[in-house]
This record gives structure tokens, C-alpha cells and sequence, in this order.
């Protein structure tokens, strides 16, 4: 078997296309939960606690700062070092928040496969062999005895 029809073999197995499907799916989710965070959560936050929040501007300079820059990016395109605290939030919330969601679908999924396996299963068919010997009884039970 020559290399590209293994590799053929595994591209194609069902493994490999769920995956990569997942990945897909798991990539756009991502960028969904970003939305939240950033669209939603985030001005929710700032609201609650008094409108002057905004995470991704919370830094703390490390070292000198000799033009006395004030905002983030003028001391990052002048190479300050910039401890950036607030960016770590907020990718910390995306964090809890997608490790939250994906503990949600594991549970339902858990629950739907438990509900699977208590389903009691059909009684087998009975054997053709099994089904036959017992009209053979009843015939037998039927019949007047002499």
C-alpha cells in the first residue's frame, strides 16, 4: 500500500472529518463567545460599576516612560514596557465563559446517553428453533390423550 492511499485511508475515516469539523465549529463558537464578552458582557460590567470601566485600557507601565505617554498604544508603539492586566481579563471571562458552556453540552450530552442506556432494549426475536418446539407443546397439550 503506497503512502498516499494510507494517507487517503486516514484522511477520509469518519474520525478525521469530525475533527475537523470540531475545529471548525469550535473556531467560529470562539468567535461568538468573543462577541459576548466584548459586545455584552463587557458594557454590562462598565455599567454596574460606574461607567468608567474598560478593561482593555487597564495597564501598568514597567520601567521608564520618558515622554510620559498616557494611552496604551502610544506606549506600546514607543516599546514602554507595558504590563496589559486588563487584555488578561477579558480573555479570562472568554475563557470561563466558553469552559462553562462546553461543561454544559458535556452534561447534556451525559444525560442524553444515560437516558440511552436505561431505555430498556426490545426483547430479542424469538429463535425460529425455540418458536417451533413450542407449537409442538401446545399441539401436544391440545391433542386427546388415548
Amino acid at each position: 500500500m503506497s503512502i498516499i492511499q494510507e494517507f487517503r485511508e486516514f484522511a477520509v475515516k469518519g474520525n478525521m472529518i469530525d475533527l475537523a469539523v470540531g475545529v471548525i465549529i469550535g473556531g467560529a463558537f470562539g468567535k461568538i463567545v468573543d462577541s459576548l464578552v466584548k459586545d455584552i458582557i463587557m458594557p454590562l460590567i462598565t455599567v454596574i460599576t460606574g461607567g468608567g470601566v474598560d478593561f482593555t485600557q487597564k495597564f501598568v507601565v514597567l520601567g521608564n516612560n520618558p515622554d510620559n505617554l498616557q494611552s496604551l498604544d502610544a506606549l506600546q508603539k514607543a516599546g514602554v514596557n507595558v504590563l496589559t492586566y486588563g487584555n488578561f481579563l477579558t480573555i479570562l471571562i472568554n475563557f470561563i465563559i466558553l469552559a462553562w458552556v462546553v461543561f454544559l453540552m458535556v452534561k447534556l450530552i451525559n444525560r442524553m446517553r444515560r437516558k440511552q442506556e436505561e431505555a430498556p432494549a426490545a426483547p430479542a426475536p424469538t429463535p425460529e428453533d425455540i418458536a417451533l418446539l413450542r407449537e409442538i407443546r401446545d399441539e401436544l397439550k391440545n391433542r386427546p390423550q388415548v
